[in-house]
C-alpha cells in the first residue's frame, strides 16, 4: 500500500492528526506547536505558508480552514495539483463533523477512541453557569470574540454567555471604554492565544470585572484538547467567581 502524506496548515488539525497517525504529517506551519515533538518540515504561517515548499513536499492531501487560511493560498495549492480539503468549524457540532470528515474521509484513517471520548466529555459537560462574559482576543487594538465562533459556542455550553454574540462582526474591535464599563458583563474571559493575557496583562484593564485566565488551546483548537476542555475551561471559570 502507497503511504499517504499530509501537510496541515492548521495547528488544531495537525493536532489531531497527529494524535491519530503521525506518520501520515510531513509539513505543518510554525504555529503548529502540538505535539511539542512534531518534527516535520515547516512551512511558515497560516496566513504566509510557503507554497513552493508546500507543492515541493507533494502531499496527498493538504488541510485547510477556511478561517484560518487565505483563499488565494489554497487556490494556488489546488492549481498546483494538490488537493485541498478546506474545514468549516463555529460551533462544537462542526467542530466534531469536521474532524470525522478529516480523519476518516481526508485521512482515509479509523475514527480515532479519542474523538468519541470528546464528544462523550462534550455530552455530559452541563451549563454550569449562567453569565455574560466579554471574551478579548487581542490588546492593541482591543479585539473580542463576536458572533458564529467555535470559542463562543464551548463557552456558551458551558453557559458563559458572550455578551457581543449578536455583533455584526466576528471579531470585532471595541474602545476599552465600552469593553470596562461597569454592569456590562459580569465576567471577561482572557485566553493565552492569539494575545497572550496573563495575570499580569489584561484583569487590570477590568477592576470591576472577575477575570478567568485560559488556555487558548482549550478554548479555540478543535482536536484532542476537546477531551479535557469541558473541565478546564469550567475550572478557569470556577475559580475567577469564587
Amino acid at each position: 500500500m502507497t503511504r499517504r502524506s499530509v501537510v496541515s496548515l492548521v495547528p488544531s488539525l495537525t493536532e489531531a492528526v497527529a494524535a491519530t497517525a503521525p506518520e501520515l504529517l510531513v509539513g505543518a506551519t510554525d504555529w503548529c506547536t502540538h505535539p511539542a515533538d512534531l518534527q516535520v518540515t515547516r512551512v511558515r504561517g497560516t496566513k504566509n505558508p510557503d507554497l513552493a515548499a508546500v507543492v515541493g513536499l507533494a502531499p496527498d492531501l493538504v488541510l485547510a480552514n477556511e478561517e484560518e487560511n487565505r483563499p488565494e493560498d489554497l487556490r494556488a495549492l489546488r492549481a498546483a495539483g494538490l488537493r485541498v480539503l478546506v474545514t468549516e468549524i463555529r460551533t462544537l457540532e462542526q467542530g466534531f463533523g469536521e474532524l470525522h470528515r478529516v480523519l476518516t474521509e481526508g485521512c482515509a484513517l479509523p475514527r480515532p477512541a479519542w474523538l468519541d471520548a470528546a464528544e462523550t466529555a462534550w455530552a455530559e459537560a452541563r451549563a454550569e453557569f449562567d453569565v455574560r462574559a466579554v471574551v478579548p482576543i487581542w490588546r492593541k487594538p482591543w479585539m473580542v470574540l463576536g458572533r458564529d465562533t467555535f470559542a463562543g459556542a464551548l463557552l456558551a455550553h458551558l453557559g458563559v454567555h458572550n455578551v457581543y454574540a449578536a455583533h455584526d462582526e466576528r471579531y470585532p474591535r471595541v474602545p476599552m471604554a465600552k469593553l470596562s464599563e461597569r454592569g456590562s458583563a459580569e465576567l471577561v474571559v482572557l485566553p493565552d492565544e492569539p494575545y497572550r493575557f496573563t495575570a499580569e496583562d489584561g484583569p487590570e484593564a477590568f477592576p470591576h470585572t472577575p477575570a478567568a485566565l485560559c488556555s487558548g488551546r482549550h478554548l479555540t483548537w478543535y482536536g484532542p484538547s476537546l477531551v479535557e476542555a469541558p473541565q478546564a475551561l469550567a475550572s478557569a471559570v470556577r475559580a475567577a467567581l469564587r
